[in-house]
């Protein structure tokens, strides 16, 4: 034990406060399972930090069923669909038709807002700013970890399950060494806006074109998110309002003469693209969610509802070994949490191939995607497979 560190013992303690580790101290305390959950952010950092969200109709039902508040019904932007455009020309994929489902535009900073409300409503155990500094024991029936909080103080959590839930720089993670880590780098970003205009279109537009790939995505009715493909050394500060938006317009060009709605942008941000599995996501009593484990590029809008489909699956792992003294569920949670990661790898590999320019693509190459593009948007097969898992398979 580390000199005057003060004991902390819990059943659970959780690194990392965003969404996947508040769902999860809340689905616990729930069931009666008492947890710890410490993060290194203030909550207001957190709250304004900008990250789109789209979620699947069984992440909108996960948070709504177990008693968090229910603002993504009301102040969640439902969309039944999405358009696919190139060759300058929209292709709609009607999700409501194809698989009865439905997809919510909901930022991932307000689901941090809501399940922190229910967290503080509900007497949650929750340390704000608060570095963790050691995860160790992790291989015996009482895992530890110690942190400082921003006052200084040292405490030593004592708890019989440990959960890294911090982020894609996760500190729980790197902490185990001799794993298997699949990873693949992208030769290309994305450039994202804010800006304050009316909605250019009714539905989300991923749009292939000569000049490389550009989503039309929303944030509310009067500001509105956009992308496009870049280079991943990409300097915001040389790109005026006006080249963006002479570039943004490059990309949807098309004989229908489509204009996007513009306005002032107050965001800037360019963002890097990988995609990353850790294997197992388990270390004897240590177990990890979300970005701790795995990321995937944003073109499949996967990374969040990921963060919540591993936390459903370790939550009914932990519920069942204090209800009935099995691990089994346990030691099982990394293979089927896995299954659902490969799945999500797969389908946002495939969209990002579909939709974006490689700088080094021939034009065979080209032509293919373009080719693969017409193809799935001709099925109605191959509409229902990008729907389905657009809006998210069953949760296991």
């Amino acid at each position: 034990m580390a000199a005057n560190a003060q004991i902390i013992k819990t059943q659970v303690g959780i690194v990392g406060g965003g969404p996947a580790g508040l769902l999860l101290s809340h689905l616990l305390a729930k069931s009666g399972v008492e947890n710890i959950v410490v993060e290194s952010r203030d909550h207001d950092t957190i709250t304004h930090t900008h990250r789109a969200g789209i979620l699947e109709a069984g992440s909108v039902k996960l948070l709504t069923d177990t008693g968090v508040d229910g603002r993504v019904l009301t102040e969640g932007d439902e969309h039944a669909g999405i358009d696919l455009r190139f060759n300058g020309e929209s292709h709609p994929l009607d999700f409501r038709d194809l698989v009865d489902a439905t997809v919510t535009l909901y930022a991932q900073n307000e689901v941090f807002v809501d399940l922190a409300a229910a967290r503080k409503r509900d007497g949650g155990d929750v340390r704000y700013e608060s570095e963790v500094t050691e995860v160790f024991d992790l291989e015996t029936e009482t895992p530890k970890f110690r942190f400082t909080d921003k006052d200084g103080a040292t405490f030593e959590v004592h708890c019989d399950i440990l959960v890294g839930a911090d982020g894609s720089r996760s500190f729980c993670r790197r902490a185990v060494p001799g794993t298997q880590d699949y990873k693949t780098e992208y030769p290309f970003a994305w450039f994202g806006i804010l800006t304050e205009a009316p909605k250019s279109a009714p539905e989300l537009i991923y749009a292939n074109s000569p000049h490389g790939f550009a989503l039309i995505s929303q944030r509310s009715e009067t500001v509105q998110r956009m992308y496009f493909q870049c280079s991943p050394d990409e300097d915001v500060n040389q790109w005026s309002d006006d080249r963006i938006w002479t570039e943004l317009q490059k990309r949807v060009d098309g004989p229908d003469g489509f204009q996007l709605k513009t306005g002032p942008i107050f965001d800037k941000t360019v963002l890097g693209f990988r995609s990353f599995v850790r294997e197992p996501l388990s270390h004897g009593r240590m177990f990890l969610v979300g970005d701790a484990g795995h990321t995937v590029p944003p073109t499949g809008a996967k990374g969040l509802n990921l963060a919540l489909a591993d936390v459903k699956v370790l939550f009914e792992a932990i519920d069942s070994f204090y209800s009935t003294k099995d691990d089994a569920l346990l030691q099982g949670y990394s293979d089927l949490a896995l299954k659902r990661v490969w799945k999500a790898q797969n389908f946002s590999y495939w969209m990002t191939s579909m939709l974006h320019t490689s700088p080094n693509a021939d034009p065979f190459s080209l032509k293919r995607a373009l080719g693969e593009l017409e193809t799935v948007t001709s099925s109605r097969y191959g509409q229902q497979y990008l729907a389905e898992s657009y809006t998210g398979w069953p949760h296991s």
